[in-house]
């Protein structure tokens, strides 16, 4: 269970209890776990790969939505494939080390999601106040720039969380009661201080997670709603509003989840709910992103129309 390392003793592996104790809910939830995954990963690389290959979609707001389909398919795998594996194995162990790398690539990938989400809200707000310098604006060299921004502060801001946690070398359980290795689950079994750790976490997840990405995807969205007001037929609103539609619902539709995940206080609800909303934020959230905007979006449906009359003709 422990394994001593540079005098200090560190945990092994953790138990990961996963979703449910229940014996009869084992199949169904495998079942529904399985199904959300295929759905999930089928649908972002779908979207993905529609981006790269249909030229119609080689456009700002295409290289944003693509770069946030891989964040929702490794997202999804880093988190929903050792929980397949549990099933699948009843092995549900796993080592420390592999512990600290799913917690640190998933608050990785969470931040950079939300990051891309304010970058795509920029790119809307050129779109709708300033359409005629949309393509100067958002060259290939912004665009590649706040992607880079985006992959760089999201795997750099979780780094003091993890290296605090990676330096703890008491546990009062090797039993973590989640379905993978997140970093308030982890906290609960420690018997070191946390004390500057919670600080850290509430400092990131309020300020670097939450409020820069809120702040820069909300301001974009004021300026848009302003032009829209000026817009003086019915027929150019519904237009100016319909570009930034699927943005909006993906949007509020994570920070919903991840509000009721992270930023609520620990005493507010039970373990099993914070489960029920971490599964929705890291399953159900990546698995409608693809719907979105495939189902709100002309641009998305006649790609894949292409694309199916191209395969078509191919056999």
């Amino acid at each position: 269970m422990f394994r001593n390392s540079s005098n200090q003793t560190l945990m092994a592996y953790f138990i990961i209890k996963g979703i449910s104790d229940v014996p009869e809910l084992q199949a169904p939830i495998f079942l529904l776990v399985l199904l959300i995954y295929l759905i999930t990963f089928g649908g972002n690389v779908t979207m993905f790969l529609l981006i790269c290959f249909d030229r119609h979609l080689h456009t700002p707001m295409y290289f944003f939505l693509g770069n946030l389909s891989i964040v929702d398919f490794s997202s999804t795998t880093i988190t929903l494939h050792k929980v397949l594996l549990i099933f699948i194995t009843g092995d549900n162990m796993v080592s420390y080390m592999a512990c600290l790398i799913q917690m640190y690539v998933f608050a990785s990938l969470i931040g950079h999601e939300l990051l891309i989400l304010a970058a795509m809200s920029f790119d809307r707000y050129v779109a709708v106040c300033n359409p005629l310098r949309y393509h100067t604006v958002m060259n290939h060299r912004v665009c590649g720039l706040l992607c880079s921004c985006c992959y760089l502060i999201g795997f750099a801001q979780v780094l003091a969380p993890v290296v605090i946690f990676s330096g703890f070398s008491c546990y009062t359980s090797n039993e973590v009661n989640h379905f993978f290795c997140d970093i308030l689950p982890l906290m609960k079994i420690t018997c070191n201080d946390t004390s500057i750790l919670e600080m850290v976490v509430f400092i990131q997840g309020l300020f670097i997670i939450t409020l820069l990405p809120f702040v820069l995807t909300l301001i974009p969205y004021i300026f848009i709603i302003l032009a829209i007001l000026k817009i003086s037929s019915g027929r150019g609103k519904k237009k100016a509003f319909y570009t930034c539609s699927s943005h909006l619902t993906v949007v509020t539709l994570l920070y919903v989840t991840f509000i009721s995940q992270y930023l609520t206080p620990t005493s507010y609800g039970s373990i099993n709910t914070k489960k029920l909303f971490s599964l929705f934020n890291t399953a159900a959230v990546p698995m409608l992103n693809p719907l979105i905007y495939s189902l709100k979006n002309r641009d998305v449906k006649s790609a894949m129309r292409r694309r199916l009359a191209f395969c078509k003709s191919m056999t």
